[in-house]
């Protein structure tokens, strides 16, 4: 197997002599140089590579090129030739170029012919007698251009070549023009049986032995001439390690496997080669990985680094162990996986790789972020530093090193840690704009991908809901193409949670549905995918109060280990189960679980917005005790923790808390004000449960008011004033008091009536029941029996289909 030619580069090698002896229309030089360019230097005619398709699409045309002749008719079949017969295409003269290569000593000329493509120097023409200031005639390729370089290459590859190569690159040609045989037989009528050999052409015609000549090419050609076209693919060397080096780049780059439908191709290509390169044991450990696979993939990696072992001593050891702690990691061995970095770290120092020093530095970080409990220990042993001083080490490293991605990728940390701790919001802006900044000026689109991510979860925080969406769906529809999977997985997923939170449920599910069928192959996405589309299942389950359907779900989701689930979406999945506990009416439970919770988030490095997500829930859970009173002071202190760390969209939630309390407590006046207060930033949120709940906590407030009113009207009835009072004081107060009743009452109608709205948009049928009940209350207190006659039905009929959902039902999806 030669190391760079093949059957397709003298192919291309045929075309360029065609172009440069001005063989071929105008209307063809364009589409042809296209051509040629995009297997030589990767250029696409259609400008870089716009999807995942279409980089594979690209890299099936390069392999149908290698192993089949029809690229080259697909191209020139359709323009004519400029010179001979009408009805003569340009495909007929490149296969009477190709042809016309018809022995390995016609081989060794054409590569001796082709140099003269190329321009001559100026030493040459002055050896030639020629004026070096006159152009040559004609069209040259300058030897530094792509073509030039190539054409130089392929001469130089070729007298490298032992006679062994040379007559198996010849075997090659042979077998790659063979389909083209019936061809030439038509258009030819003197091309015989062995025509693409003059040397068995010659034997034939000066009337040698048949019996001589079938011999000869027998043990010269095997069994190719019989029919039979067995045997090793035309496939170079070069060919192979670009192959396997496109398939690492895409699965490391984008997290991608090799579709079905190419991979066979692929496959059977790389089966052609005698030569296995190493980067195969790799290419097989990636995919294995990405499968899902844990022994093979252990296996492969062990093959890959004991071949490299063996000729670069211990240079690379560091990447072996780097490898193997990010397999296990994504296989939930977490102890294994930070013994495997923590030597990674040893090692890189040793050997002095600071590149690899950096990776696996910012690695533990993540890690310790995502497991605090298996970093603690390390921690308080100072075998670590803490997360602000390790990125400050790697933020000046990255910067003096010039590492930009990483650089980005620190202070997109940095940032991210400001907010988990709640700190200044100014502050991670400032290294948000900067990451920006690094990531324009390098041009690194890769990672986009986290900028966005960041972005989006900022604007949730600040209770910014559209501004939030807008940031996934920016990503989704500009940025995909030249970011990870992973990196859209995210942002689909938390988009079809923004979905979920207004009630979306099926365009939640559409959107995740869109998400790429081949990159769901890979292992870990798709357990992503899997576990965000059961989010929205519960979260429609239960709003439908179809508890069967949310236990069936609950129950998987809680068969998985914790280690399993990122904290966001470990945090969601246990209010899910507490919201299922108290719908189910288990309270007790339910208390256990917030309890659990808690003791697992009382950890100051956790995150502050799943810390006071976990005391409003608390909140929650002992108002729907009968006594909310004593979730006073923990209302309060959500609502402090909120307004420091600017957690606005949680805020709103902590002030309805402290509201309702107080509607408890009869202060229904500052309740109401409190709620007149947040309720319109409450709905730039874009969350349909948030405003339900704080309307219905301005109903009750109403109501109590309406309550007070009436009192006030009854003790001034009874009141022992003086007949004079009675007389100037008595109906006039009466008719305000009852005015301002009416009043209260039709605020408290108008308050439920858009909570219901609101509780209709997410389909919460229990909640639905509960406002049309208050619905009911107002208008028989009103004296409008009617109406209340209207919504006692309606409600009844909530409350059957309520009932009516809770069994077990099947999926419609």
């Amino acid at each position: 197997m030669a190391r760079y030619l093949s059957a397709a580069k003298i192919g291309l090698l045929v075309l360029t002599e065609l172009y440069v002896e001005e063989a071929m229309p105008s209307d063809a030089v364009m589409p042809v140089l296209s051509f040629i360019a995009s297997h030589l230097i990767g250029y696409d005619p259609n400008g870089p590579a716009t999807s995942q398709a279409t980089r594979w699409k690209k890299a099936e045309r390069s392999v149908s090129l290698v192993i089949s002749i029809k690229d080259f008719e697909k191209l020139l079949g359709s323009y004519p030739f400029l010179v001979g017969l009408p009805g003569k295409r340009l495909w007929d003269q490149f296969l009477s170029n190709l042809w016309g290569i018809d022995s390995l000593h016609s081989l060794g000329e054409f590569f001796e012919r082709i140099s003269s493509t190329l321009s001559k120097t100026r030493e040459d023409l002055r050896d030639q007698g020629l004026d070096p200031d006159e152009p040559e005639p004609g069209i040259k390729l300058s030897h530094n251009s792509p073509l030039g370089a190539f054409v130089r290459r392929s001469r130089l590859e070729y007298q490298n070549l032992a006679f062994h190569d040379c007559t198996e690159l010849w075997e090659d040609l042979v077998r790659y023009r063979e389909p083209t045989r019936p061809h030439q037989n038509r258009k030819n009528p003197d091309f015989g049986r062995y025509s693409f050999d003059s040397v068995l052409l010659y034997g034939e015609l000066e009337g040698w032995e048949v019996d001589k000549v079938a011999g000869l090419a027998s043990a010269a050609y095997g069994d190719m001439l019989t029919g039979d076209r067995a045997g090793s693919l035309p496939v170079s060397t070069d060919d192979v390690e670009t192959l396997l080096e496109f398939q690492i780049e895409q699965m490391q780059k984008y997290g991608n496997r090799t579709p079905l439908e190419i991979r066979h191709k692929f496959h059977d290509l790389l089966n052609g080669s005698l030569i296995v390169p190493s980067l195969r044991h790799y290419l097989a450990f990636l995919d294995a990985w990405r499968a899902g696979d844990y022994p093979t993939a252990f296996d492969f990696l062990h093959r890959y680094f004991d071949y490299t072992m063996e000729h670069r001593d211990r240079l690379f050891y560091q990447y072996a162990l780097m490898n193997l702690a990010v397999l296990q990691a994504d296989f939930g061995c977490h102890k294994e996986a930070m013994t495997a970095m923590l030597e990674t770290v040893a090692t890189a120092r040793e050997n002095r790789d600071i590149t690899c020093l950096n990776f696996s530095l910012n690695w533990l970080f993540h890690f310790g972020q995502a497991h605090p409990h298996l970093v603690r220990e390390l921690q308080s042993d100072k075998l670590l530093d803490t997360g602000k001083e390790t990125l400050a080490f790697l933020r000046a490293k990255a910067k003096e090193t010039g590492m930009w991605t990483l650089w980005s990728s620190v202070l997109l940390s940095e940032a991210k840690l400001c907010l988990i701790h709640g700190d200044s919001i100014a502050t991670a802006f400032e290294l948000l704009v900067r990451s920006s900044q690094i990531i324009v000026e390098k041009n690194m689109k890769g990672m986009l991908g986290q900028q966005f991510g960041l972005h989006s979860s900022l604007w949730g925080r600040l209770g910014l809901g559209h501004l939030a969406a807008v940031s996934c769906e920016v990503f989704l529809r500009c940025h995909t193409n030249h970011s990870m999977f992973d990196d859209e997985m995210k942002m689909i997923c938390r988009l079809s949670l923004a979905l979920l939170d207004q009630g979306k449920y099926r365009e939640a599910l559409e959107v995740l549905d869109k998400a790429d069928e081949n990159s769901l192959r890979s292992w870990r996405p798709s357990q992503h995918w899997h576990k965000y589309r059961g989010i929205v299942r519960l979260g429609r389950d239960l709003n439908h109060n179809n508890l069967g359907g949310a236990e069936q779900l609950l129950g998987q989701f809680l068969q998985t280990k914790g280690d399993d689930f990122e904290p966001d979406l470990a945090f969601a999945v246990d209010a899910a189960h507490i919201n299922y506990l108290m719908r189910r009416g288990d309270l007790s439970s339910a208390s256990e679980k917030v309890d659990r919770m808690e003791s697992e988030l009382q950890d100051e490095s956790r995150d502050i917005y799943l810390r006071v997500k976990a005391l409003l829930i608390r909140v929650s859970l002992l108002d729907r005790c009968g006594r909310p009173q004593r979730a006073f002071s923990l209302a309060l202190r959500a609502a402090n923790l909120c307004l420091r760390a600017r957690l606005i969209s949680l805020l709103w939630h902590a002030i309805g808390a402290v509201s309702n309390i107080l509607v408890s407590m009869g202060e229904f006046e500052a309740a109401a004000q409190l709620l007149t207060a947040v309720l319109p930033r409450s709905l730039e949120c874009e969350s349909p449960a948030l405003a339900a709940k704080l309307y219905s906590y301005l109903a009750d407030a109403s109501m109590g008011l309406a309550g007070q009113s009436e009192s006030d009207t009854q003790a001034g009835e009874d009141e022992q004033a003086s007949d004079r009072e009675r007389e100037a004081k008595g109906p006039e107060a009466a008719n305000a008091a009852i005015q301002r009743r009416d009043e209260h009452l039709a605020r408290a109608a108008m308050a439920v009536q858009r909570a219901f709205d609101e509780y209709s948009s997410i389909e919460d049928i229990n909640s639905q029941c509960e406002m049309m009940a208050k619905k009911a209350v107002i208008m028989k207190v009103l004296g409008d029996m009617t109406s209340a006659a209207g919504y006692a039905a309606a409600y009844v009929e909530l409350k059957q289909k309520a009932q009516s959902l809770s069994v077990d039902r099947g999926d419609p999806r």
